[in-house]
C-alpha cells in the first residue's frame, strides 16, 4: 500500500490540484469541441469550420468525399479509407481544434501525473485520470470528484496533525506541584 503524503508536500499538492483543475476544464472543453468537429466532418453532413477566406469571418465549408466511399469505410482501420478533400479556404478551425486538443492533452497528462505522484495514489487511479481527456464529459466529473476528495483529505490530515501536536505539547508541559517545605 502506498504511503500517505507528507505534511510538507501539502502546499505542492494544493498547487498541483489547481493546475489539474484548470487543465481538466480546458481539456474537457477542447474534447467537446473536437467531438462536435468529428460529428460535422464524418457524418453525412461533411462540413468543416473555417475562419477568413472567401466565406467571411466564420463559415462552414463542405468536405468533398469520394463517390465510391461507403459510410463504414470511415471507421475501418488500415484500409478502405475514404479520400476527403476540404473545399474551404482560410484558416481551418476544425484542424486547429484537433491540434490544440492533442497538445493540451499532453499538458493535462502532466497535470494528472503531478497530482497522482504527490498524492501517492495507485497506478489505476492515474489511468482513470488520464481517460478524462479522451472520454467526453469525464474530465468534468473527475475534476469535481478529485478536487472534493483531495481537499477533504488535506483538511482531515491537517486537523489530525493539529490535534496530535496539541496532545504532544500538553504532555510535555510539567504539571505544577506544590512546594515541599
Amino acid at each position: 500500500m502506498p504511503s500517505s503524503p507528507k505534511l510538507a508536500t501539502f502546499p505542492a499538492i494544493r498547487s498541483a490540484l489547481r493546475f489539474y483543475q484548470i487543465a481538466s476544464i480546458i481539456t474537457g472543453i477542447g474534447l467537446l469541441l473536437l467531438l462536435a468537429e468529428m460529428i460535422l466532418k464524418y457524418t453525412p453532413i461533411h462540413l468543416e469550420l473555417f475562419a477568413g477566406g472567401s466565406g467571411g469571418f466564420l463559415w462552414f465549408a463542405p468536405v468533398i468525399v469520394d463517390a465510391d466511399c461507403q459510410w463504414y469505410s470511415l471507421f475501418v482501420p488500415g484500409g478502405m479509407g475514404c479520400e476527403m478533400t476540404s473545399a474551404g479556404d482560410g484558416a481551418n478551425i476544425s484542424l486547429a481544434i484537433l491540434v490544440v486538443h492533442g497538445w493540451f492533452y499532453v499538458v493535462y497528462l502532466f497535470a494528472c501525473f503531478r497530482l497522482w505522484s504527490l498524492m501517492r495514489w495507485r497506478f489505476p487511479r492515474f489511468l482513470l485520470l488520464a481517460l478524462g481527456g479522451v472520454i467526453p464529459f469525464l474530465s468534468f466529473v473527475m475534476e469535481a470528484r478529485v478536487a472534493r476528495e483531495v481537499r477533504g483529505y488535506l483538511t482531515e490530515r491537517e486537523g489530525e496533525e493539529l490535534h496530535s501536536h496539541a496532545v504532544r505539547s500538553s504532555l510535555t508541559h510539567e504539571i505544577p506541584t506544590e512546594n515541599k517545605r
